[in-house]
């Protein structure tokens, strides 16, 4: 559907495999967490490595989705080199986050990437943001203050892994916009596939410059690795490409909330992070934010 057409009455198939996708896509996303607190290798290094090891797997999908000609054009395209200096940006401060603050910590403030959307959509894909949509982001993000609230704390000890999940949330929030402007264009896989290159050329240039250790040091490392590259980056990310040529940038990234909610429940059953009433209630208004903002497709 293009953003001339006007809005349906009844629900496209299309936008709600969109939507499931973006659901799926978001727990997916939500599991990193885990593989970088497991992996046997520094920030830097486990970041190139989740998107090098996603190329393969990304190459195929694009290949037999449009052919090498529709690749080679998308490394002509700026909306795909944004994506992926973005998304660079996104992860060099997010995996930085995670060992320097709580896992709470940098889920939320990272998660913080739909107000850097909802700032910029009409100015940098000439996306209108809705007002429903303004309502649904304001009570996602009291809902994952109140679901993190027990967790979340103000420590100087962990001030710059604070600082960092900010940080992380502004290259999300931009990498959502060139996202949607390049599937404009381009399929899934391609998008996927060439922004992940780029992201993995600027990777590797700060991971050869900051990493004494690149290579993991065991098979349990390697098999972590993988799944960081396979489950988060080749699922999540390529999911959430798909979604984003069907649903709007803006909305798109208030449904990656319920990353904040897979990100608990991964927590607390890898490292015994607690669940109580307030992660409970916090969950609901997530939930409830999304439906507030759904587009009427």
């Amino acid at each position: 559907m293009s953003l001339s057409e006007p809005i349906p009455t009844t629900p496209q198939p299309q936008v709600i495999v969109a939507f499931l996708a973006l659901c799926a896509g978001a727990v997916a996303m939500g599991v990193s967490p885990v593989f970088v607190r497991l992996a046997d290798v520094g920030p830097f290094a486990s970041a190139f490595w989740r998107v090098a090891l996603a190329i393969p797997a990304l190459a195929v999908w694009a290949l037999l989705e449009s052919g090498p000609g529709a690749i080679r054009a998308a490394f002509a395209c700026r909306a795909v080199w944004a994506a992926g200096f973005f998304f660079s940006i996104d992860l060099f401060f997010w995996h930085l986050a995670i060992l320097h603050t709580s896992i709470a910590n940098a889920t939320f403030l990272s998660s913080m990437a739909p107000i850097w959307v909802l700032l910029f959509s009409r100015l940098f894909i000439g996306e209108e943001v809705k007002r429903q949509t303004v309502i649904g982001v304001v009570i996602c993000i009291a809902g994952g203050a109140v679901l993190l609230g027990g967790s979340y704390s103000l420590d100087r000890t962990k001030f710059i892994g604070d600082i960092y999940g900010i940080c992380t949330s502004f290259g999300f929030g931009t990498y959502f916009l060139a996202v949607r402007a390049a599937r404009r264009t381009f399929s899934t896989g391609t998008v996927t596939l060439t922004s992940t290159t780029v992201t993995t050329l600027c990777l590797g240039m700060v991971a050869l410059l900051f990493e004494p250790k690149l290579l993991p040091s065991s098979l349990p490392g390697l098999a972590t690795l993988l799944g960081l590259a396979l489950i988060s980056h080749s699922g999540g990310q390529g999911l959430l490409a798909f979604s984003l040529g069907y649903l709007s940038a803006a909305f798109s990234s208030l449904v990656i909330f319920l990353e904040v909610l897979a990100a608990a429940l991964f927590a607390y059953f890898f490292f015994g992070e607690s669940i109580g009433t307030s992660q409970l209630i916090g969950g609901v208004m997530i939930l409830f934010g999304i439906f507030i903002a759904r587009p009427k497709s």
